[in-house]
Protein backbone atom coordinates (compact mmCIF):
# COMPACT_ATOMS: atom_id res chain seq x y z
CA UNK A 1 0.00 0.00 0.00
CA UNK A 2 1.69 3.66 -1.15
CA UNK A 3 1.97 6.12 1.64
CA UNK A 4 -0.30 9.18 1.20
CA UNK A 5 1.30 12.23 2.11
CA UNK A 6 -2.17 14.15 3.12
CA UNK A 7 -4.82 13.33 6.00
CA UNK A 8 -4.17 9.53 5.37
CA UNK A 9 -2.04 6.86 7.80
CA UNK A 10 0.84 7.52 7.06
CA UNK A 11 1.33 11.01 7.59
CA UNK A 12 -1.10 10.29 11.20
CA UNK A 13 2.19 7.59 11.46
CA UNK A 14 5.01 10.21 11.13
CA UNK A 15 3.28 13.19 12.61
CA UNK A 16 3.27 11.88 16.71
CA UNK A 17 2.33 14.31 19.49
CA UNK A 18 5.35 15.43 21.88
CA UNK A 19 3.21 17.49 24.80
CA UNK A 20 4.78 17.39 27.90
CA UNK A 21 8.01 16.13 29.05
CA UNK A 22 10.89 16.13 31.75
CA UNK A 23 11.25 18.86 34.16
CA UNK A 24 14.16 21.45 33.61
CA UNK A 25 15.31 20.43 37.13
CA UNK A 26 17.62 22.36 39.03
CA UNK A 27 18.97 25.46 38.19
CA UNK A 28 21.64 25.52 35.38
CA UNK A 29 23.36 27.69 33.16
CA UNK A 30 24.75 26.71 29.44
CA UNK A 31 26.79 29.04 27.40
CA UNK A 32 25.92 29.30 23.66
CA UNK A 33 28.12 30.80 21.00
CA UNK A 34 25.94 32.57 18.74
CA UNK A 35 26.38 34.98 15.31
CA UNK A 36 24.88 38.67 16.39
CA UNK A 37 20.95 38.15 14.75
CA UNK A 38 20.17 41.58 12.74
CA UNK A 39 16.41 40.57 14.06
CA UNK A 40 15.08 38.79 16.84
CA UNK A 41 11.24 38.91 15.30
CA UNK A 42 10.87 36.07 13.24
CA UNK A 43 9.91 36.80 9.62
CA UNK A 44 12.32 39.61 9.98
CA UNK A 45 15.25 37.47 10.78
CA UNK A 46 17.97 36.49 8.33
CA UNK A 47 21.01 36.18 10.97
CA UNK A 48 20.95 34.71 14.34
CA UNK A 49 18.38 31.71 14.46
CA UNK A 50 19.99 29.88 17.29
CA UNK A 51 17.90 32.34 19.64
CA UNK A 52 14.97 32.75 17.68
CA UNK A 53 14.72 28.79 17.82
CA UNK A 54 14.88 28.32 21.62
CA UNK A 55 12.26 31.85 22.18
CA UNK A 56 9.63 30.51 19.59
CA UNK A 57 8.30 27.16 18.69
CA UNK A 58 7.00 25.46 15.19
CA UNK A 59 4.18 23.60 14.50
CA UNK A 60 5.87 20.44 13.57
CA UNK A 61 9.60 19.36 14.03
CA UNK A 62 11.61 17.13 11.42
CA UNK A 63 13.20 14.39 12.62
CA UNK A 64 16.72 12.84 11.13
CA UNK A 65 14.63 10.67 8.99
CA UNK A 66 12.62 13.58 7.54
CA UNK A 67 9.60 12.32 9.97
CA UNK A 68 7.59 14.77 11.25
CA UNK A 69 6.90 15.26 15.13
CA UNK A 70 3.48 17.79 15.76
CA UNK A 71 4.45 20.71 18.44
CA UNK A 72 2.41 23.12 18.60
CA UNK A 73 0.20 21.56 15.65
CA UNK A 74 -1.75 18.74 16.12
CA UNK A 75 -2.68 17.46 13.19
CA UNK A 76 -2.03 19.09 9.84
CA UNK A 77 -4.01 17.49 6.36
CA UNK A 78 -5.17 17.55 3.41
CA UNK A 79 -6.96 15.25 0.72
CA UNK A 80 -5.22 17.11 -2.44
CA UNK A 81 -2.00 18.94 -0.98
CA UNK A 82 -3.73 22.17 -2.07
CA UNK A 83 -6.20 22.85 0.67
CA UNK A 84 -4.89 22.61 4.17
CA UNK A 85 -6.44 22.13 7.25
CA UNK A 86 -3.94 22.95 10.43
CA UNK A 87 -5.55 21.87 13.88
CA UNK A 88 -3.41 23.16 16.75
CA UNK A 89 -3.01 22.36 20.47
CA UNK A 90 -4.99 24.48 22.84
CA UNK A 91 -3.44 25.84 25.94
CA UNK A 92 -0.36 27.43 24.58
CA UNK A 93 0.81 31.02 25.71
CA UNK A 94 2.91 33.22 24.93
CA UNK A 95 5.72 34.51 27.12
CA UNK A 96 3.30 37.58 28.00
CA UNK A 97 0.44 35.47 28.69
CA UNK A 98 -1.20 35.91 25.82
CA UNK A 99 -3.13 32.75 24.27
CA UNK A 100 -1.30 31.69 21.06
CA UNK A 101 -4.07 31.22 18.71
CA UNK A 102 -5.12 30.45 15.09
CA UNK A 103 -5.66 34.16 15.03
CA UNK A 104 -1.82 34.44 16.02
CA UNK A 105 -0.97 32.20 13.14
CA UNK A 106 -2.55 34.01 10.82
CA UNK A 107 -1.96 37.95 11.57
CA UNK A 108 1.79 37.17 11.50
CA UNK A 109 1.81 35.11 8.45
CA UNK A 110 0.44 38.38 6.79
CA UNK A 111 2.60 40.61 8.26
CA UNK A 112 5.33 38.60 6.97
CA UNK A 113 3.71 38.44 3.53
CA UNK A 114 3.10 42.25 2.79
CA UNK A 115 5.18 43.04 0.53
CA UNK A 116 5.46 46.92 1.33
CA UNK A 117 6.81 45.82 4.97
CA UNK A 118 9.77 43.90 3.65
CA UNK A 119 10.53 41.68 5.95
CA UNK A 120 13.13 38.63 4.72
CA UNK A 121 10.95 35.71 5.35
CA UNK A 122 8.37 37.09 3.05
CA UNK A 123 9.20 34.27 0.27
CA UNK A 124 9.04 31.30 2.54
CA UNK A 125 4.75 32.46 2.29
CA UNK A 126 4.68 32.63 -1.72
CA UNK A 127 2.33 29.56 -2.62
CA UNK A 128 -0.52 30.24 -0.34
CA UNK A 129 -3.25 31.96 -2.33
CA UNK A 130 -3.05 35.61 -2.36
CA UNK A 131 0.33 35.77 -2.19
CA UNK A 132 0.46 37.71 -5.76
CA UNK A 133 -2.04 40.08 -4.46
CA UNK A 134 0.14 41.55 -0.81
CA UNK A 135 3.36 41.56 -3.69
CA UNK A 136 2.20 43.25 -7.04
CA UNK A 137 4.43 44.48 -9.42
CA UNK A 138 3.74 47.57 -9.19
CA UNK A 139 1.51 49.98 -6.93
CA UNK A 140 0.64 49.27 -3.52
CA UNK A 141 -1.01 46.25 -2.29
CA UNK A 142 -4.94 46.65 -2.11
CA UNK A 143 -4.97 43.86 0.85
CA UNK A 144 -2.90 43.36 3.47
CA UNK A 145 -4.11 39.80 4.31
CA UNK A 146 -3.45 36.43 3.01
CA UNK A 147 -7.28 35.57 1.07
CA UNK A 148 -5.26 31.89 1.17
CA UNK A 149 -5.23 31.79 5.82
CA UNK A 150 -8.87 31.66 7.12
CA UNK A 151 -9.51 31.28 11.01
CA UNK A 152 -11.64 29.00 11.45
CA UNK A 153 -11.91 28.79 15.10
CA UNK A 154 -9.16 29.58 17.67
CA UNK A 155 -7.47 26.44 17.09
CA UNK A 156 -8.45 26.05 13.42
CA UNK A 157 -6.50 27.31 10.44
CA UNK A 158 -7.59 26.72 6.67
CA UNK A 159 -4.81 27.38 4.10
CA UNK A 160 -5.36 27.08 0.63
CA UNK A 161 -2.26 26.78 -1.61
CA UNK A 162 -1.77 28.55 -5.41
CA UNK A 163 -0.19 25.44 -6.24
CA UNK A 164 -0.69 21.91 -4.78
CA UNK A 165 2.15 20.93 -2.46
CA UNK A 166 3.02 18.17 -0.86
CA UNK A 167 5.97 19.39 1.37
CA UNK A 168 3.75 21.98 3.13
CA UNK A 169 3.97 19.94 6.00
CA UNK A 170 8.07 20.23 6.20
CA UNK A 171 7.85 24.10 5.52
CA UNK A 172 6.25 24.16 8.80
CA UNK A 173 9.34 23.10 10.99
CA UNK A 174 11.59 25.69 12.58
CA UNK A 175 14.12 26.87 10.00
CA UNK A 176 10.90 28.53 8.02
CA UNK A 177 10.78 31.29 10.64
CA UNK A 178 8.24 32.95 8.50
CA UNK A 179 5.49 30.53 9.66
CA UNK A 180 5.93 31.48 13.67
CA UNK A 181 3.00 33.19 15.62
CA UNK A 182 3.55 36.50 16.82
CA UNK A 183 1.60 38.37 19.84
CA UNK A 184 0.32 41.57 19.45
CA UNK A 185 2.87 43.09 20.82
CA UNK A 186 4.73 42.52 18.12
CA UNK A 187 2.86 44.88 16.01
CA UNK A 188 2.35 47.17 18.86
CA UNK A 189 5.71 48.40 19.46
CA UNK A 190 8.07 46.34 16.48
CA UNK A 191 11.61 48.17 18.11
CA UNK A 192 10.31 46.85 21.71
CA UNK A 193 9.24 43.67 20.80
CA UNK A 194 12.45 43.08 18.26
CA UNK A 195 14.68 43.68 21.50
CA UNK A 196 12.85 41.31 23.92
CA UNK A 197 10.55 39.24 21.98
CA UNK A 198 7.53 37.24 23.81
CA UNK A 199 7.50 33.89 21.55
CA UNK A 200 6.18 30.89 22.54
CA UNK A 201 9.24 28.53 22.39
CA UNK A 202 10.87 26.41 25.60
CA UNK A 203 12.75 29.78 26.63
CA UNK A 204 11.74 33.07 27.30
CA UNK A 205 14.15 35.94 27.52
CA UNK A 206 15.34 37.30 30.85
CA UNK A 207 16.40 41.13 29.45
CA UNK A 208 17.07 42.78 26.33
CA UNK A 209 19.15 41.94 23.76
CA UNK A 210 22.06 43.96 24.22
CA UNK A 211 23.62 43.96 20.88
CA UNK A 212 27.25 42.30 20.46
CA UNK A 213 26.22 41.03 23.53
CA UNK A 214 23.80 38.87 24.04
CA UNK A 215 21.36 38.14 27.04
CA UNK A 216 20.41 35.34 29.30
CA UNK A 217 16.80 33.29 28.47
CA UNK A 218 15.17 31.17 31.05
CA UNK A 219 12.87 28.19 30.89
CA UNK A 220 9.37 29.12 30.59
CA UNK A 221 7.71 27.16 33.19
CA UNK A 222 4.30 27.51 31.08
CA UNK A 223 5.60 26.38 27.87
CA UNK A 224 3.19 23.54 27.15
CA UNK A 225 6.09 21.06 24.46
CA UNK A 226 8.35 19.27 25.71
CA UNK A 227 10.35 20.90 28.84
CA UNK A 228 14.05 21.98 28.43
CA UNK A 229 16.45 19.93 30.16
CA UNK A 230 18.51 23.36 31.38
CA UNK A 231 17.10 26.31 33.71
CA UNK A 232 19.20 29.23 31.73
CA UNK A 233 20.77 29.88 28.54
CA UNK A 234 23.33 32.54 28.25
CA UNK A 235 23.35 33.95 24.91
CA UNK A 236 27.30 35.41 23.75
CA UNK A 237 26.90 37.03 20.80
CA UNK A 238 30.02 38.00 18.47
CA UNK A 239 30.00 40.73 16.07
CA UNK A 240 32.08 40.25 13.01
CA UNK A 241 30.29 36.87 11.49
CA UNK A 242 34.14 37.09 9.22
CA UNK A 243 35.90 36.35 12.46
CA UNK A 244 33.46 35.35 15.07
CA UNK A 245 33.57 31.80 15.59
CA UNK A 246 37.65 31.57 14.97
CA UNK A 247 37.09 33.97 18.38
CA UNK A 248 34.33 31.73 19.85
CA UNK A 249 36.55 28.78 19.53
CA UNK A 250 39.33 30.33 21.24
CA UNK A 251 36.73 30.84 23.62
CA UNK A 252 35.08 27.55 24.13
CA UNK A 253 39.04 26.40 24.37
CA UNK A 254 39.29 28.04 27.55
CA UNK A 255 35.85 26.63 28.99
CA UNK A 256 34.06 30.31 28.62
CA UNK A 257 32.10 29.08 26.11
CA UNK A 258 30.16 25.75 26.38
CA UNK A 259 28.70 24.98 23.19
CA UNK A 260 29.94 25.78 19.74
CA UNK A 261 29.20 25.30 16.01
CA UNK A 262 32.71 25.02 14.85
CA UNK A 263 34.10 26.99 12.21
CA UNK A 264 34.86 24.73 8.91
CA UNK A 265 38.20 25.56 9.20
CA UNK A 266 38.80 24.21 12.31
CA UNK A 267 37.04 20.75 11.45
CA UNK A 268 40.11 19.07 11.19
CA UNK A 269 41.78 19.75 14.66
CA UNK A 270 38.12 19.62 16.68
CA UNK A 271 39.05 15.74 17.26
CA UNK A 272 42.35 17.08 19.27
CA UNK A 273 40.97 20.17 20.94
CA UNK A 274 37.57 18.67 22.28
CA UNK A 275 38.41 15.36 22.51
CA UNK A 276 35.20 13.14 22.65
CA UNK A 277 32.96 16.22 22.65
CA UNK A 278 32.75 16.78 19.10
CA UNK A 279 29.27 16.34 17.81
CA UNK A 280 28.59 16.01 14.07
CA UNK A 281 25.75 15.32 12.10
CA UNK A 282 25.19 15.76 8.55
CA UNK A 283 22.72 18.54 7.34
CA UNK A 284 20.47 19.12 4.73
CA UNK A 285 22.94 20.97 2.80
CA UNK A 286 25.09 21.04 -0.37
CA UNK A 287 28.74 22.47 -1.33
CA UNK A 288 29.55 22.90 -4.26
CA UNK A 289 31.03 24.78 -7.71
CA UNK A 290 29.10 27.36 -9.17
CA UNK A 291 29.82 27.88 -13.05
CA UNK A 292 29.44 30.55 -15.15
CA UNK A 293 26.97 29.05 -17.33
CA UNK A 294 26.06 32.67 -19.02
CA UNK A 295 30.27 32.13 -20.33
CA UNK A 296 30.48 30.96 -23.44
CA UNK A 297 33.30 28.59 -22.54
CA UNK A 298 31.73 27.00 -19.56
CA UNK A 299 28.48 26.18 -22.13
CA UNK A 300 29.61 22.46 -22.54
CA UNK A 301 28.62 20.05 -20.33
CA UNK A 302 31.97 17.62 -20.91
CA UNK A 303 34.26 21.00 -19.83
CA UNK A 304 32.34 20.64 -16.32
CA UNK A 305 32.31 16.99 -15.84
CA UNK A 306 36.21 17.59 -16.84
CA UNK A 307 36.52 20.07 -13.80
CA UNK A 308 34.14 17.42 -11.71
CA UNK A 309 36.49 14.22 -12.15
CA UNK A 310 39.53 16.02 -11.43
CA UNK A 311 38.71 16.71 -7.93
CA UNK A 312 39.51 14.03 -5.05
CA UNK A 313 37.19 15.41 -2.78
CA UNK A 314 38.41 12.26 -0.33
CA UNK A 315 41.47 13.80 -0.03
CA UNK A 316 40.04 17.14 0.33
CA UNK A 317 37.74 15.53 2.91
CA UNK A 318 40.77 14.13 4.70
CA UNK A 319 42.87 16.97 4.97
CA UNK A 320 41.02 19.75 5.10
CA UNK A 321 37.70 18.45 7.57
CA UNK A 322 39.57 15.94 9.44
CA UNK A 323 36.67 13.54 7.27
CA UNK A 324 33.81 15.24 9.08
CA UNK A 325 32.73 15.83 5.29
CA UNK A 326 30.95 13.22 3.11
CA UNK A 327 31.92 13.68 -0.63
CA UNK A 328 28.65 14.45 -2.48
CA UNK A 329 27.23 11.80 -5.13
CA UNK A 330 24.68 13.67 -6.29
CA UNK A 331 22.89 16.87 -5.93
CA UNK A 332 20.39 16.02 -3.02
CA UNK A 333 21.74 15.54 0.60
CA UNK A 334 20.78 12.19 1.97
CA UNK A 335 19.30 14.64 4.56
CA UNK A 336 16.88 15.37 2.84
CA UNK A 337 13.64 12.82 2.22
CA UNK A 338 14.02 9.94 0.20
CA UNK A 339 17.14 11.37 -1.40
CA UNK A 340 18.87 9.45 -4.01
CA UNK A 341 22.91 9.17 -3.64
CA UNK A 342 25.08 7.45 -6.16
CA UNK A 343 23.46 9.00 -9.08
CA UNK A 344 26.62 11.42 -10.58
CA UNK A 345 29.33 8.85 -12.14
CA UNK A 346 31.34 12.34 -12.70
CA UNK A 347 31.56 12.72 -9.44
CA UNK A 348 34.05 10.42 -8.81
CA UNK A 349 37.92 10.90 -9.00
CA UNK A 350 39.11 10.03 -12.30
CA UNK A 351 42.02 11.98 -13.82
CA UNK A 352 42.56 9.78 -16.67
CA UNK A 353 38.85 10.12 -18.33
CA UNK A 354 38.57 13.95 -16.57
CA UNK A 355 40.75 14.44 -19.57
CA UNK A 356 38.91 12.94 -22.01
CA UNK A 357 36.13 14.72 -21.56
CA UNK A 358 37.86 17.96 -21.53
CA UNK A 359 39.23 16.46 -24.99
CA UNK A 360 36.08 15.92 -26.12
CA UNK A 361 34.75 19.17 -25.19
CA UNK A 362 37.68 20.99 -27.36
CA UNK A 363 40.02 21.37 -24.44
CA UNK A 364 40.67 24.66 -22.39
CA UNK A 365 43.06 27.92 -23.05
CA UNK A 366 43.44 30.39 -21.13
CA UNK A 367 43.68 31.08 -17.23
CA UNK A 368 40.94 29.68 -15.07
CA UNK A 369 40.27 31.43 -11.87
CA UNK A 370 37.87 30.13 -8.80
CA UNK A 371 36.63 32.77 -6.97
CA UNK A 372 34.88 32.66 -3.40
CA UNK A 373 34.69 34.74 -0.83
CA UNK A 374 37.07 36.30 1.56
CA UNK A 375 37.78 36.07 5.70
CA UNK A 376 35.36 32.58 5.78
CA UNK A 377 37.99 30.41 6.38
CA UNK A 378 38.09 28.82 2.64
CA UNK A 379 41.05 29.63 1.46
CA UNK A 380 42.91 26.10 1.48
CA UNK A 381 39.90 24.72 0.08
CA UNK A 382 39.71 26.25 -2.95
CA UNK A 383 43.62 26.07 -3.22
CA UNK A 384 43.81 22.91 -3.04
CA UNK A 385 40.97 22.82 -5.57
CA UNK A 386 42.58 24.68 -8.17
CA UNK A 387 45.99 23.23 -7.57
CA UNK A 388 44.13 19.62 -8.30
CA UNK A 389 42.32 20.74 -11.46
CA UNK A 390 45.67 22.35 -12.92
CA UNK A 391 47.33 18.93 -12.12
CA UNK A 392 44.99 16.61 -13.57
CA UNK A 393 43.55 18.59 -16.47
CA UNK A 394 46.65 19.40 -16.88
CA UNK A 395 45.68 22.91 -17.27
CA UNK A 396 48.51 26.11 -16.90
CA UNK A 397 46.82 28.77 -14.97
CA UNK A 398 44.27 27.93 -12.40
CA UNK A 399 44.37 29.66 -9.26
CA UNK A 400 41.64 30.87 -6.63
CA UNK A 401 41.05 34.29 -5.66
CA UNK A 402 39.02 35.66 -2.85
CA UNK A 403 36.87 38.27 -2.91
CA UNK A 404 37.69 41.05 0.14
CA UNK A 405 34.24 39.38 1.60
CA UNK A 406 30.67 37.71 1.39
CA UNK A 407 29.03 41.14 0.57
CA UNK A 408 31.99 41.73 -2.31
CA UNK A 409 30.73 38.06 -3.55
CA UNK A 410 26.88 37.96 -3.87
CA UNK A 411 27.34 41.34 -5.36
CA UNK A 412 29.54 39.70 -8.38
CA UNK A 413 27.88 36.81 -8.36
CA UNK A 414 24.28 38.28 -8.75
CA UNK A 415 25.64 40.82 -11.48
CA UNK A 416 27.11 38.01 -13.87
CA UNK A 417 31.07 39.51 -12.69
CA UNK A 418 32.72 36.35 -12.05
CA UNK A 419 34.11 34.65 -15.22
CA UNK A 420 35.05 31.36 -13.64
CA UNK A 421 34.35 28.60 -11.10
CA UNK A 422 32.98 30.18 -8.06
CA UNK A 423 31.67 28.95 -4.48
CA UNK A 424 28.99 27.73 -4.21
CA UNK A 425 26.87 26.64 -0.89
CA UNK A 426 22.41 25.97 -0.48
CA UNK A 427 21.68 24.66 3.33
CA UNK A 428 17.84 23.88 3.03
CA UNK A 429 15.62 25.34 4.91
CA UNK A 430 13.37 22.28 5.68
CA UNK A 431 15.20 18.41 4.74
CA UNK A 432 13.45 18.25 1.54
CA UNK A 433 14.76 17.87 -1.89
CA UNK A 434 12.13 20.06 -3.15
CA UNK A 435 13.85 22.96 -1.46
CA UNK A 436 17.20 22.32 -2.94
CA UNK A 437 16.19 21.69 -6.51
CA UNK A 438 13.97 24.17 -6.75
CA UNK A 439 16.18 27.04 -5.00
CA UNK A 440 19.59 26.20 -7.16
CA UNK A 441 17.68 24.80 -10.35
CA UNK A 442 15.23 27.28 -11.11
CA UNK A 443 14.81 30.72 -12.38
CA UNK A 444 12.46 31.66 -9.43
CA UNK A 445 14.89 30.25 -6.52
CA UNK A 446 16.74 31.92 -4.01
CA UNK A 447 20.09 30.57 -5.53
CA UNK A 448 19.17 30.79 -8.84
CA UNK A 449 22.23 33.32 -9.08
CA UNK A 450 24.47 29.84 -8.19
CA UNK A 451 23.54 27.99 -11.10
CA UNK A 452 22.10 29.90 -13.73
CA UNK A 453 20.70 26.70 -14.91
CA UNK A 454 16.85 25.85 -15.71
CA UNK A 455 15.12 23.84 -17.64
CA UNK A 456 11.11 23.31 -18.68
CA UNK A 457 11.64 19.23 -18.48
CA UNK A 458 12.87 19.89 -14.60
CA UNK A 459 10.32 22.22 -13.91
CA UNK A 460 7.45 19.96 -15.25
CA UNK A 461 8.95 17.25 -12.85
CA UNK A 462 9.32 19.28 -9.95
CA UNK A 463 5.55 20.73 -10.62
CA UNK A 464 4.41 17.12 -10.69
CA UNK A 465 6.35 15.86 -7.35
CA UNK A 466 4.81 18.86 -5.81
CA UNK A 467 1.37 18.20 -6.70
CA UNK A 468 1.50 14.41 -5.95
CA UNK A 469 -0.47 13.21 -2.54
CA UNK A 470 1.40 9.95 -2.66
CA UNK A 471 4.95 9.81 -1.19
CA UNK A 472 6.85 7.36 -3.17
CA UNK A 473 5.42 9.20 -6.83
CA UNK A 474 6.80 12.42 -4.87
CA UNK A 475 10.35 11.13 -4.23
CA UNK A 476 10.55 9.43 -7.69
CA UNK A 477 9.79 12.60 -9.72
CA UNK A 478 12.30 14.60 -7.34
CA UNK A 479 14.81 12.11 -8.20
CA UNK A 480 14.01 11.99 -11.57
CA UNK A 481 14.58 15.80 -11.82
CA UNK A 482 17.69 15.73 -9.99
CA UNK A 483 18.65 12.88 -12.42
CA UNK A 484 17.80 15.34 -15.63
CA UNK A 485 19.99 18.27 -14.08
CA UNK A 486 23.19 15.81 -13.67
CA UNK A 487 22.47 14.91 -17.88
CA UNK A 488 23.86 18.95 -18.15
CA UNK A 489 25.71 18.93 -15.35
CA UNK A 490 25.43 22.81 -14.23
CA UNK A 491 27.69 22.73 -10.85
CA UNK A 492 29.94 20.38 -9.91
CA UNK A 493 28.94 18.60 -6.72
CA UNK A 494 31.44 18.66 -3.70
CA UNK A 495 30.16 17.71 -0.15
CA UNK A 496 27.09 17.28 1.62
CA UNK A 497 27.09 19.69 4.45
CA UNK A 498 28.04 18.40 8.12
CA UNK A 499 26.95 20.34 11.78
CA UNK A 500 29.84 19.90 13.94
CA UNK A 501 29.49 21.37 17.28
CA UNK A 502 32.00 21.00 20.56
CA UNK A 503 31.36 21.47 23.68
CA UNK A 504 33.33 21.58 27.36
CA UNK A 505 33.43 18.73 29.69
CA UNK A 506 30.26 19.87 31.44
CA UNK A 507 27.66 19.50 28.75
CA UNK A 508 26.01 16.32 27.94
CA UNK A 509 22.89 14.60 25.98
CA UNK A 510 23.88 16.87 22.95
CA UNK A 511 21.29 16.25 20.37
CA UNK A 512 21.18 17.73 16.25
CA UNK A 513 18.28 17.78 14.42
CA UNK A 514 18.26 18.83 10.75
CA UNK A 515 17.77 22.08 11.72
CA UNK A 516 20.26 23.10 14.45
CA UNK A 517 21.79 22.05 17.80
CA UNK A 518 18.92 21.66 20.01
CA UNK A 519 19.27 23.68 22.81
CA UNK A 520 15.95 22.67 24.46
CA UNK A 521 18.08 18.99 24.90
CA UNK A 522 21.36 19.97 26.65
CA UNK A 523 22.06 18.90 30.13
CA UNK A 524 24.81 19.94 32.73
CA UNK A 525 27.05 17.32 34.24
CA UNK A 526 26.23 17.77 37.82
Amino acid sequence: MPKVIPALTALALLLTGCAGGEDSGAASTITVAVGEPDHLTPGRSTVGLEGIRALFAPLVKADEHGGLTYVQARSVESEDSKNWTIHLRSGWKFHNGEAVTAQSYADAWNKTAYGPNAWAANGQLANIEGYDALNPAKGKPKTDKLSGVKVVNETTLKVTLANPDSQFPLQLTSNQVGFYPLPKAAYEDPAAFDRKPAGNGPYKLDGEWEKNKGATASAYGDYQGQKPLTSHLDFRSYTDLATAYTDAYTDAQAGTVDVLQAPVNKYSQTKTDFAGRVYSYQAPSLEFISLPLYDERYQKPGLRKAISMAIDRDAVNNTMYGGLYEPATSLTPPAEVGAKTDVCDECTFDPKEARKELAAAGGWSGPMVITYPGGLGFDELYKAVANQIRQNLRIDNVTARPTADFAEFSEKAMAKKINGPYHGHWGALYPSMQNTLRSIFTKAGDCYACSYYSEPEVDSLLRRADASTVTEESEKLYNKAQERILEDFPVVPLFYGTYVYVTTERISNVVIGPADLELDRLRVIE
